[in-house]
């Protein structure tokens, strides 16, 4: 699916995460498209996840940004690649003032939700929206940028190298590629073995199609001819007490990945994994735990 038409939001001047067995290839990502092919209920559900997960995560998100600004250096133009429902996108508005962003996704319905949260949010003219799935777009068809973010969205790629080969040639002189990806998907109950178990279905089931999930970028980056600069890993380790968005972004979580492991688990793990989302806002011991690698790159 190739859609590498624009969408302005207003004229222009102008942050990732899936889940499971339905995975967002936008924060997200790019394109072997499941969620561009849903129905609404399951978009709905999908971009509640990503806001939650925003939500949630925003001391992570703000650290992560002043690193890209410390790393990346001033940026006029910056470009969001797999921009779900604009996490990214509006972090780096606020990080960058003067900066078009634009983010680039292939699901139309995110890009509809960014560019109503803009209008929302007073900066339409400064947000533009493209639909492309980067696996089939020719990168030459983005418009180029100083600043190009990828976060959680590179792992999808078909060809990750071919395709980061392409993006360096939409990087304006000096600018820079930051790389943001998950070490692996978010855990909720430390050491709960109903939960550890769906983890290692679900890495089971990812080494496969997504054998890039959790990968060290630096070498893949420097095939595709970028110089890596500077590394950092995140630690998010949230413990009780959590905002109720916390309890949320893990009930509806672990419920799409029950939905996600259907076909892996056994009904007593199935109904297992039900008790354990029902239970998430009684539990004292509830936690956000994830890892996520930041690679900043020159070409």
């Amino acid at each position: 699916m190739a859609h590498d038409h624009q969408h302005e939001a207003h004229g222009h001047e102008h942050h990732g995460h899936e889940h499971y067995g339905h995975e967002h290839h936008g924060h997200e990502h790019h394109g072997h498209g499941d969620h561009g092919h849903g129905d609404h209920g399951d978009h709905q559900e999908l971009a509640d996840i990503l806001d939650l997960d925003a939500e949630v995560l925003h001391e992570h998100l703000t650290e992560a940004m002043a690193w890209v600004h410390e790393h990346a250096g001033p940026a006029a133009t910056v470009l969001d690649l797999g921009a779900g429902t604009g996490a990214g996108t509006f972090a780096l508005a606020r990080r960058f003032p003067e900066a078009q962003v634009t983010a680039v996704d292939v699901s139309p319905q995110m890009l509809e939700h960014i560019r109503r949260k803009a209008e929302a949010m007073g900066v339409p003219e400064r947000i533009r929206t493209i639909e492309a799935d980067l696996d089939t777009t020719p990168p030459g068809t983005l418009p180029t940028a100083d600043l190009v973010w990828a976060a959680n969205s590179l792992h999808h790629l078909a060809d990750p190298v071919a395709t980061l080969r392409g993006i360096r040639g939409v990087i304006r002189p000096g600018g820079r590629l930051v790389v943001l990806e998950m070490d692996a998907f978010p855990r909720f109950l430390p050491g709960d073995p109903i939960e550890e178990r769906c983890h290692a279905l679900v890495a089971e089931a990812r080494a496969g199609d997504m054998p890039h999930l959790g990968a060290d970028w630096a070498p893949l980056l420097r095939a595709a001819g970028f110089t890596v600069e500077a590394t950092h890993r995140f630690e998010i380790d949230l413990r009780p007490p959590l905002p109720e968005a916390a309890v949320r972004y893990a009930q509806t979580t672990l419920r799409r990945l029950r939905q996600g492991l259907q076909d892996r688990l056994n009904p007593a793990d199935l109904a297992a994994l039900e008790v354990l989302a029902e239970d998430v806002p009684h539990r004292g011991d509830l936690a956000v735990q994830a890892r996520r690698t930041a690679w900043s790159a020159r070409p």
